[in-house]
């Protein structure tokens, strides 16, 4: 379990990274959803030991993650939103050299581990091919394959499905489900379908601050009977009465789309929806606006 406590970061710049936050993470897929720039890469560079926090705590299991940062590291799995590989060497021999790195001495056991996570990765037949000619899910699938070897009990995923075709996107998030009971994985990201289909904890973070956490079934659930949706020309206004709250608005051939949230129905040109969890979402946001 990783107990997070009145963690703190402001950068040189003044910005307040993060305020405070608290945060009780258990084995398996947690997800950490918010906007860009709500403080969620800034909390994963802290966790992964990459930048030193202000204030706070952190613990996973018996190791305080902000003082012994070479225990942490031993035991944690990180790929960041943004990272570089050699482009002109295979992807067995570079993930070899991780190992090496990692302290996985005996050539035997780095030699089964590199095999294995290939072809956990589904990228065992592809092993010898250079990582420049990798589509972008392949290079993702291979970050994660470095991220598991010596098998982490911390793992920390920075939107990692960002820029991925539907297919490979759905290739990644299969892989993740499957490895996802082995360790705390931490998936942070802002898209709220990646959230609803992996994890069974989450938390939604704006402005550096936790503002909601829960399971999403249950977060979902507390919306239902309270949903609603018109449909009214682009140039027209959505017509709202008091205690609605408008949580999100698209265009639809031409027609703007509303979901709003109010105890009863705000009119007859309303129908009630099922709630989802980008509702949780925007509702959140709107709270904290």
């Amino acid at each position: 379990m990783l107990t997070i406590e009145n963690l703190s970061k402001t950068y040189a710049n003044g910005v307040h990274a993060l305020r405070g936050v608290n945060l009780t993470i258990p084995r398996g897929l947690f997800g950490l959803l918010g906007p860009n720039g709500a403080g969620k890469s800034s909390l994963m560079r802290t966790l992964a030991t990459l930048q030193e926090a202000d204030d706070g705590t952190v613990k996973l299991g018996e190791i305080d993650v902000l003082r012994d940062k070479r225990a942490v590291r031993r035991v944690l799995g990180y790929l960041p939103q943004d990272f570089g590989l050699y482009p002109r060497i295979d992807a067995e021999t570079l993930l070899d050299h991780f190992a090496s790195l990692k302290g996985i001495d005996d050539s035997e056991d780095r030699r089964q581990s590199v095999e294995s996570l290939l072809r956990l990765t589904n990228l065992w037949q592809v092993r010898k091919q250079r990582l420049g000619t990798f589509s972008g899910g392949m290079r993702q699938r291979f970050g994660i394959a470095q991220a598991l070897l010596g098998k982490p009990e911390l793992i920390i995923v920075d939107e990692p499905t960002t820029g991925l075709d539907p297919e490979e996107r759905r290739r990644f998030l299969n892989l993740l489900a499957r490895i996802g009971e082995e360790a705390v994985i931490i998936f942070s990201t802002h898209l709220v379908a990646d959230i609803r289909e992996l994890c069974s904890e989450m938390a939604v973070i704006e402005k550096g601050s936790v503002r909601l956490t829960g399971q999403p079934d249950r977060l979902i659930a507390a919306l239902e009977g309270r949903l609603w949706c018109t449909t009214v020309e682009s140039h027209e206004p959505a017509v709202h009465g008091s205690g609605v709250t408008v949580l999100s608005t698209h265009l639809r051939a031409g027609r703007t789309v509303a979901r709003v949230e109010s105890a009863c129905c705000p009119g007859p040109a309303y129908r009630a929806v099922q709630p989802n969890l980008e509702d949780v979402y925007f509702k959140t946001l709107r709270e904290c606006a």
